[in-house]
């Protein structure tokens, strides 16, 4: 909950308790709809005119005394203490999350046109009337780009791109030619979008680059965060499924198929011709040995590294990743050995 304000948001925007109702589709224990809030806060941080939730029952003192303007609270929940105003939601994270969302949308300042110190090809098809391309961004020939999309200060679409609509690629992103990207894509800063896959042949003593001519495939509502990686393919294509959210500093190899609404964490590392099925979470410094495939809703945990095909459906540990119960044994036994040792050790000393 701790530091949850969203700073840039406040007072920027209004955002109504009808709105808020008609959005949730909350239940409303105390205030009325024309009640104004303007802006986002965590209980034990927000002010007067913010809106805040109450989602583990941890935090019920802060709730208490929060000066929050609105708090969601749970949907079983009764609670009229304070003097925010109260609307009871099925789950209050969630919804908290959905009006941030509105209100993030209220605040973006999206102008259209063609800011005049960006470098536009002549053939790139575009409507500039529905676009956002601000300074010193560069977009190739042979671009095709959406309505509603914004490509910020400093990014460079290469040739033959396609950009669907409404996403928004922040600054100094690359997307590579010929890589298509869906719709509602956001790119975080710094992100490399079909970057050539590592692939060497060792000829004669010497490491010979063999050419990346595949693309990349962002499906509609991907998500890649700041200073990723996602290669093309060395044919064919790398994809990232519908949905799929990549946290930053993550790599995703040539050739790797990400199924749909999965999670990459940060630090995370997919390894080339990989197949992820859909909903599969990798966790932080997870990684995925080539060639592989995960099937639908497996979760590698923290510093998991799968070494083999791993069946769906299953939360794994260590290295090789194995099933968790499987591996919580194992580093259970691994703390006894001092003691079994010793154990030995005594025993032997009594045989002889």
């Amino acid at each position: 909950m701790t530091n949850v304000k969203i700073y840039g948001m406040k007072g920027s925007v209004e955002i109504t308790l009808k709105e808020v109702l008609d959005l949730t589709e909350g239940v409303c224990l105390r205030g009325h709809e024309g009640m104004v809030f303007t802006g986002i806060g965590a209980l034990d941080d927000a002010e007067a005119g913010d809106i805040s939730f109450l989602a583990n029952e941890k935090y019920f003192k802060d709730y208490l005394v929060t000066k929050a303007g609105l708090v969601l609270v749970p949907s079983g929940a009764d609670l009229v203490d304070g003097n925010a105003a109260i609307v009871k939601v099925e789950n209050p994270s969630h919804a908290f999350g959905e009006i941030v969302k509105i209100v993030s949308k209220k605040q973006r300042n999206f102008k259209a046109g063609i800011h005049p110190r960006a470098i536009i090809a002549d053939d790139v098809l575009l409507d500039a009337s529905k676009v956002c391309i601000k300074a010193g961004a560069v977009v190739e020939s042979g671009v095709v780009i959406g309505d509603g999309s914004e490509i910020g200060a400093g990014a460079v679409i290469c040739e033959n791109v396609k950009l669907g609509e409404d996403c928004l690629v922040y600054p100094n992103v690359t997307v590579r030619e010929y890589c298509e990207v869906g719709d509602r894509v956001t790119l975080q800063p710094n992100c490399v979008i079909g970057s050539d896959g590592y692939g060497y042949e060792l000829v004669e003593g010497e490491h010979k680059k063999v050419d990346q001519v595949g693309v990349v495939i962002l499906e509609d509502d991907v998500e890649i965060g700041a200073g990723s990686a996602i290669d093309r393919a060395r044919f064919g294509k790398t994809v990232i499924g519908k949905g799929t959210k990549v946290d930053n500093l993550v790599q995703v190899a040539h050739n790797a198929q990400i199924g749909e609404h999965c999670l990459l964490v940060s630090q995370s590392g997919i390894a080339g011709s990989s197949k992820l099925g859909n909903y599969v979470t990798v966790a932080a410094q997870a990684g995925v040995a080539g060639h592989l495939e995960i099937g639908d809703s497996a979760v590698l945990l923290a510093r998991a590294g799968a070494a083999k095909n791993l069946e769906g459906g299953q939360v794994y540990m260590g290295f090789p990743a194995r099933p968790v119960k499987e591996e919580q044994r194992k580093m259970a036994a691994v703390t006894r050995l001092p003691r079994l040792i010793e154990q030995v050790r005594e025993l032997r000393k009594l045989l002889s």
